[in-house]
C-alpha cells in the first residue's frame, strides 16, 4: 500500500482535514469525506454507528481500488474485468459497508 494511502485513510477514519497530491479529506458537521482527484469516494457519517459509504464514481481504476482497499473493512477484488467487494459482485454504486 502506498503512502499517500495509508495517510489519506488515516486522515479520514481520524475525522482531519487533509490534503496531498490527488487525494483530499474533508471534515464536515455530519460526516467526513475522502477525495480522490475532486471525486467522493468515501463518506464516513459523524453519527453513533459510524455509518460508512463507498462509491467508484464511476471510476474502476488501480488507484481507485487502492485507496479504496486502505479502508477497514473494504476489500475489493477484480475478476475479468469485473469488481467484487467483500466477496459479492458490486458494480461500483453507492453501498454502505457494516
Amino acid at each position: 500500500m502506498r503512502q499517500i494511502t495509508r495517510d489519506s485513510v488515516d486522515a479520514f477514519m481520524s475525522a482531519r482535514k487533509f490534503r496531498k497530491q490527488n487525494m483530499e479529506v474533508k471534515v464536515l458537521p455530519n460526516v467526513t469525506i475522502l477525495l480522490l482527484y475532486g471525486n467522493e469516494i468515501a463518506y464516513r457519517y459523524n453519527d453513533v454507528d459510524r455509518t460508512l459509504s463507498i462509491t467508484d464514481c464511476g471510476w474502476q481504476s488501480v488507484t481507485t481500488k487502492e485507496r479504496l482497499n486502505g479502508i477497514p473493512n473494504v476489500q475489493i477484488q477484480q475478476r475479468n474485468f469485473e469488481w467484487f467487494l467483500n466477496g459479492k459482485e458490486w458494480n461500483g454504486n453507492l453501498i454502505d459497508i457494516k
